[in-house]
């Protein structure tokens, strides 16, 4: 199971619950959430947890993205994962919380930005009309003010990893268009919605519109928000059609781990990614599984 092939883990997440607030991974638990009930996974995750997970494969460095806590607690979360680095030479770049919209939006950027480790920002902005689906009250991505937010984001050379639906993407698409030096990542595919009308129509669409823009890339990652019993079957169609409209070199394989141990193993996880892209030649894969998320999150490493 352990390849050749360095992995550069683009999208991991680490908690201590009794050092930071998670309101998501707090009770109570419901079933009608975008992850269904994270009860599960509601116990602290560590950098040790995480390595035993990803014991059998070739990782070489690792992304933490904003791991969903609570707004006042965004750059204790920073401040906590850089004393990690500091430390054991991971987390290799952290993705900080922040919410574009936030008045004091440009000093928490700074905060943020001093840490050395800070490559991007996360603010999952994800909208939908079904309420079990929504990580926002209201759709934000057209309002002017979250746009301001998101072009303050060039002040601190600083990237935007953008969790939002495929209904979505074309307010995002304008966004990005209009800001061309900010590097943009999609998260998890684009999170498609099959239970939508037309659904992978939309998804298929917008994501042509965001693959037109040369400083967006994607990660291929989150299948278990596709497909909760998702199979190398139902996968591999959303993951080709990816790498197809972005190519080789703007896809990210990541594990979004734990969250992602709701829908099954690190090992079935990277195990059929492995396998989907089997027959891409040497190089694109460690493209693919290593040197995008080192190029894009700026790490410095060579492999």
């Amino acid at each position: 199971m352990t390849g050749p092939v360095p992995f550069v883990d683009a999208h991991v997440h680490l908690w201590d619950l009794a050092h930071i607030r998670y309101p998501w991974l707090t009770a109570p638990f419901h079933e009608d959430r975008p992850a269904g009930s994270t009860q599960a996974i509601a116990v602290n995750y560590g950098l040790d947890d995480y390595l035993a997970d990803a014991a059998n494969w070739n990782v070489r460095a690792i992304v933490h993205v904003d791991a969903g806590a609570d707004p006042r607690d965004a750059l204790k979360e920073t401040r906590w994962l850089q004393t990690m680095a500091d430390a054991r030479g991971m987390p290799n770049a952290i993705v900080a919380f922040a919410a574009l919209d936030d008045p004091n939006l440009d000093a928490l950027l700074q905060a943020h930005a001093v840490q050395p480790n800070v490559r991007g920002i996360r603010h999952i902005v994800g909208w939908h009309h079904d309420p079990a689906r929504s990580y926002a009250a209201r759709d934000v991505t057209a309002d002017d003010a979250w746009a301001r937010g998101f072009a303050l984001l060039r002040k601190y050379n600083l990237s935007f990893d953008c969790q939002v639906y495929p209904t979505q993407f074309a307010n995002m698409a304008a966004l990005a268009a209009r800001n061309p030096d900010i590097p943009v990542i999609l998260n998890h595919l684009g999170m498609p919605i099959l239970t939508d009308n037309d659904g992978e129509d939309v998804w298929l669409a917008g994501l042509k519109k965001l693959a037109a823009l040369p400083q967006v890339c994607i990660k291929l990652s989150g299948v278990g928000f596709i497909h909760r019993r998702w199979n190398d079957d139902n996968i591999r169609g959303f993951i080709l059609r990816a790498i197809d409209l972005f190519g080789v070199e703007r896809c990210l394989f990541a594990s979004d781990f734990p969250t992602d141990k709701l829908f099954g193993s690190f090992d079935a996880h990277l195990s059929a990614y492995h396998r989907i892209v089997a027959g891409f030649s040497d190089d694109e894969r460690r493209a693919l599984f290593g040197r995008n998320a080192v190029r894009f999150y700026r790490l410095g490493i060579a492999i």
